[in-house]
């Protein structure tokens, strides 16, 4: 085993073995405060649960990357003071709801920070070749990526286990990516710390649950994906070290898409939280929580497969690849869809009331 190799494995494993101490912990001291997510209307948890798994993720990921010597450069003090702010934003919401436009607001001012700070994509691959530099135009893109990255994923944490389980899946296929494009040491070290601080909560959070990461936790773990892929194309070609994250999360990216369609085209504001997501979609089916976080963590994995052909594989293949991929979840879906239309379950519900967190 090389020495690069033991240091990303060190580094997973610390995270990993920091987020399954430091998670029963925290769930203590968030019961002791009383800082528990008391169940809704859009709820589908039935009993008060603890935050600050979010916080526990957090530290996990942050001692794992001070373990490896990583805080040394500026942009990886920028990458952590950035992640912390956008903690503390998502614990202030768990703790009292925040408006909608004030905690996107707080969400694109960290991006902004972080941007400004040297975090940002500088260029964009050309389909003639080459590359084109973005020039001041970097800093507006870099903030709406980090922005799209963060709610992918704050809106993915419907269910138990769901959020956490995809991003590792997410963080270990650029971990992936970024050996075999012989990206920085960095870059998979940050991936192999952000998968084992995810794995470390999931033990705790998987269904049923005995804590949250709440928005401090969901909105942490798209900005930490979302500072990677940046990182990564700082020395890669920027489409492929933003393309790969964004297929690993084909299954939150297209519910993200797909409730601002429903809600603009319901006339409802496009924050309105609603029970139409995917996952509530598949509840509606008949599964059971657990069946559907294990079904929706299979298709992540297919299409995080699906991801890594783009990486080495010659255009033609990695297109044939990716085309079949797309083919097989789409005919799975129809399946899905057409059995629910069968058991009048697959809809909205009564009303056409929509769905989604």
């Amino acid at each position: 085993m090389s020495e690069a190799t033991r240091l990303v494995v060190e580094t997973g494993v610390v995270a990993f073995v920091l987020a399954l101490a430091l998670t029963p912990l925290l769930r203590r001291m968030a019961l002791r405060l009383d800082y528990v997510a008391r169940p809704n209307e859009r709820s589908v948890h039935r009993r008060p649960v603890p935050y600050m798994g979010g916080v526990a993720m957090f530290l996990a990921f942050v001692l794992a990357v001070l373990a490896a010597g990583l805080l040394e450069s500026p942009e990886m003090g920028a990458l952590v003071a950035g992640g912390a702010a956008i903690v503390l934003l998502g614990a202030i919401d768990d703790y009292r709801p925040l408006p909608a436009w004030a905690k996107a607001v707080g969400q694109a001012a960290v991006a902004l920070g972080v941007a400004l700070m040297g975090i940002r994509i500088d260029h964009v691959t050309s389909p003639f070749g080459g590359l084109v530099p973005l020039g001041a135009w970097g800093v507006p893109i870099t903030v709406v990526w980090i922005w799209v990255v963060v709610n992918i994923i704050n809106l993915a944490d419907g269910l138990d286990g769901l959020a956490a389980g995809i991003t590792a899946i997410a963080a270990t296929t650029m971990l992936v990516a970024a050996i075999i494009t012989d990206q920085p040491l960095a870059a998979a070290l940050l991936c192999a710390a952000l998968a084992g601080a995810s794995l470390g909560f999931l033990p705790y959070n998987f269904n049923p649950a005995k804590i949250f990461m709440g928005d401090a936790g969901s909105m942490f773990l798209g900005y930490v994906l979302a500072t990677i892929s940046i990182q990564g194309s700082l020395k890669s070609p920027a489409a492929i070290t933003l393309a790969v994250p964004l297929l690993a999360l084909g299954v939150p990216l297209f519910d993200f898409v797909f409730a601002v369609v429903r809600r603009w085209r319901a006339g409802r504001p496009i924050a309105l939280a609603d029970r139409g997501h995917v996952h509530h979609r598949l509840l509606n089916l008949g599964l059971s929580q657990r069946e559907t976080v294990l079904l929706l963590y299979c298709v992540s994995g297919w299409l995080a497969i699906g991801s890594l052909a783009i990486v080495r594989l010659p255009v033609l293949v990695s297109t044939l690849v990716l085309a079949f991929v797309g083919f097989t979840v789409y005919v799975a879906a129809t399946v899905l869809r057409q059995r629910g239309r069968g058991a009048g379950s697959w809809e909205d519900g009564p009303g056409g009331r929509s769905a989604g967190a």
